[in-house]
């Protein structure tokens, strides 16, 4: 495990861009042109990106980036 010492301002940077890039692949996931392999991919990377801004923000700015398929299930 590793820690990391960043003052509040730096944690609102890293939530900002998680956010940001969280955004782009929901929009991507939707998207019928992309492969379903590639597809794959982008959801692992979501996965690890979401976990990261679980350490970062509020339960509350959690749930909205979790995919509308986990939220009805």
């Amino acid at each position: 495990m590793l820690g990391m010492l960043v003052n509040e301002a730096e944690q609102k940077e890293i939530e900002y861009l998680i956010k940001r890039e969280l955004e782009e692949l929901l929009l991507d996931l939707e998207d019928k042109r992309i492969d379903q392999l590639v597809k794959h991919a982008m959801t692992e990377r979501y996965k690890m990106l979401f976990q990261l801004f679980r350490r970062v923000a509020s339960d509350k700015e959690c749930l909205k980036y979790i995919p509308k398929r986990l939220k009805n299930q």
